[in-house]
C-alpha cells in the first residue's frame, strides 16, 4: 500500500484509548453506539460552528447505518462503491459520503478515537486554499455543512482486513455513511461566515469589500425628514404665494 491509503492506515493504527473490548463490537442497533457516533460528529461540527454558515446537526439515519454494517462486514479496507445504489433500497436518499477506520489489535478500537482520528486532520487542511498538506478528506466529510444524516457500524474481523498488511491477524473495521455526500472535490465544506456577502438575495445588502453595510428603514426615514419635508414645505409656501398674488379670490374663509 503506498501513499495516501498508506498513510491513512498507519494513522489508523496508533493506539487509541478506552476499547469496547476485542471479544465483540456494538451493534447499529445499540443506543450508546449510536449517540456516541452523533455525538462525537456533533462536536467537531460545533468547534467550526461559529465560523460556517448553514452547518447542521447531524442525526442518526437507520438506512445508512445498515448499508454500512453491510459493508464493514466485508471486512476489507476499501470504500464501497455501490452504496449509493444499496442506499435506495432503504430510502430515497440520493447521494451517500464514506468514512472508513480500521485498527489491530480490536482491542484498541473506540468510537471516540476513530472519529477523533478523521477530524485531527483538520491539522493538514487549509481552508483559504482549500487543500490538503496530507490525508484530509475524513475530516472535511465529518465538518461537510450540508450532510446532516449519519449511519456508522463497527464489526470485528476475527480473520482479518483485507486490502491491508494485516489480513492474517484480528482486527476492527468501522465505517460511517452520510448524506447528503459531502468531500466533494473543488469545494469548500462550508461557507466562511465571515466571507462578504457578493451574492446576497436582498438588495438592500451588498459588500463593500471590508464589511457588509445594511441600509434600514430608519435610514430612509431620516433622509425624508432632513431633506425632503424641508424642500416640501418651502414649495408649498411658495406656491400659496403665487396663487394668492395672482388669483387673490381663490381663497375663502369663514
Amino acid at each position: 500500500m503506498r501513499g495516501a491509503s498508506a498513510a491513512a492506515l498507519l494513522w489508523s493504527l496508533v493506539v487509541l484509548g478506552p476499547a469496547w473490548g476485542s471479544a465483540s463490537v456494538p451493534d447499529i442497533t445499540q443506543q450508546s453506539f449510536i449517540d456516541e457516533c452523533v455525538k462525537e460528529h456533533n462536536v467537531a461540527r460545533s468547534s467550526v460552528r461559529p465560523g460556517a454558515r448553514g452547518m447542521k446537526d447531524m442525526s442518526w439515519d437507520d438506512s445508512l447505518a445498515r448499508v454500512a454494517k453491510a459493508w464493514a462486514e466485508q471486512c476489507m479496507f476499501e470504500h464501497n462503491p455501490k452504496r449509493g445504489r444499496e442506499i435506495l433500497t432503504y430510502s430515497n436518499i440520493s447521494s451517500v459520503g464514506e468514512n472508513i477506520w480500521m485498527g489491530t489489535p480490536a482491542s484498541i478500537f473506540s468510537v471516540e478515537g476513530a472519529i477523533k482520528q478523521w477530524v485531527d486532520e483538520k491539522q493538514q487542511y487549509n481552508y483559504e486554499s482549500n487543500t490538503c498538506s496530507g490525508v484530509c478528506g475524513h475530516y472535511k466529510q465529518v465538518v461537510w455543512a450540508t450532510s446532516d444524516k449519519l449511519g456508522c457500524s463497527a464489526h470485528l474481523c476475527r480473520s482479518g482486513v483485507k486490502k491491508t498488511r494485516y489480513a492474517d491477524k484480528e482486527g476492527v473495521i468501522f465505517v460511517c455513511n452520510y448524506a447528503p455526500a459531502g468531500n466533494i472535490v473543488g469545494q469548500r465544506p462550508y461557507v466562511s461566515a465571515v466571507t462578504p456577502c457578493t451574492d446576497c438575495k436582498d438588495s438592500s445588502l451588498r459588500s463593500t469589500g471590508d464589511q457588509d453595510i445594511t441600509v434600514t428603514s430608519s435610514d430612509v426615514n431620516y433622509t425624508v425628514i432632513l431633506i425632503v419635508r424641508p424642500l416640501a414645505l418651502v414649495a408649498t409656501f411658495l406656491t400659496a404665494y403665487a396663487v394668492r398674488l395672482f388669483y387673490p379670490n381663490v381663497f375663502c374663509y369663514e
